[in-house]
């Protein structure tokens, strides 16, 4: 799985980081995302795409390994 965030839709809720804390976190001065891991393990995975479902910025992009 490969992961990329768009910080110029990102609104700031923090539901990524509530479900996958292993893989964003926010900015403290404005709360936009970080991605801590762009390819993280297996075991995050469910976690990276609940994230992606819940951002209601559609923020978070998942794609493929290629």
């Amino acid at each position: 799985m490969k992961i990329t965030v768009d910080e110029d839709k990102c609104c700031g809720a923090g539901q990524c980081v509530l479900i996958a804390p292993e893989v964003f976190d926010q900015r403290d001065e404005d709360g936009i995302v970080i991605l801590l891991d762009t390819a993280p393990p297996q075991e995050h995975h469910a976690a990276a795409r609940e994230s992606a479902a819940v951002c209601p910025a559609a923020a978070i992009h998942l794609g493929d390994d290629a």
